[in-house]
């Protein structure tokens, strides 16, 4: 694996097979995505070397088709495993190991993630229910934290994301997140939906008795 990434790279000075093997053992072990920073401090060597390194080391792994890959998530670098085998990754991790977030949740969660900084009253307003248990649920699991507080009367708190909500969706900054456009019909299809659910004062009333009989 050393000698294939060294014969890669057109300046092999600085990576060495040892600093190779010293960043796998470490992102073994990391808990949190480890940055391409502090791993350029630890080998004293710079931060576009570690990059470099990264994605050799990256394209080695899904050559030799690996289990797990290395990516750059949540402003750091980690090992994850790799999507081909997601299914028995899932079935392993779910099987009574973890617990969901509800879609209440999940809905909280996603309104904090693309409108943050956000307040609770806002969110009560997009949700239309009290959010506070399901905040305090969040914040309890590491997925939103305080941001501060607002300007207005009252000063409520404001709610974000944390890199932990980045390092779960395996992605590098919100700027990764769908826009929200995806999921939102165009102006042709809200019309043919109100054209079809429309209910006229007729159908509404029923049909009335006829008279003459």
């Amino acid at each position: 694996m050393s000698d294939e990434l060294l014969n890669m790279n057109d300046d092999a000075s600085f990576i060495t097979p040892e600093i190779i093997r010293a960043m796998e053992g470490i992102l073994m072990v990391a808990i949190e995505p480890v940055p391409g920073e502090l791993l350029a401090q630890l080998f004293e060597v710079p931060v576009s070397i570690v990059e470099e390194m990264a994605a050799q080391l990256s394209a080695v792994y899904e050559e030799a088709g690996h289990g797990f890959q290395l990516i750059q998530v949540a402003g750091g670098y980690r090992f994850q495993s790799h999507p081909a085998v997601s299914a028995y990754v899932e079935r392993f991790v779910l099987d009574g190991q973890r617990a969901r977030l509800s879609a209440a949740a999940l809905e909280t969660l996603a309104i904090v993630a693309y409108k943050q900084p956000i307040s609770r009253l806002q969110i009560a307003s997009v949700r239309g229910v009290d959010p506070d248990a399901v905040l305090r649920t969040l914040h309890s699991r590491g997925y939103v934290e305080h941001r501060g507080n607002d300007d207005g009367p009252g000063q409520a708190v404001l709610w974000g994301t944390t890199p932990l909500f980045l390092e779960k969706l395996g992605i590098n900054s919100l700027g990764e997140l769908p826009p929200l456009a995806e999921f939102v019909p165009d102006a042709s299809v809200v019309e043919a939906l109100e054209n079809t659910l429309r209910i006229s004062p007729l159908d509404d009333a029923g049909s009335a008795p006829d008279q003459n009989l």
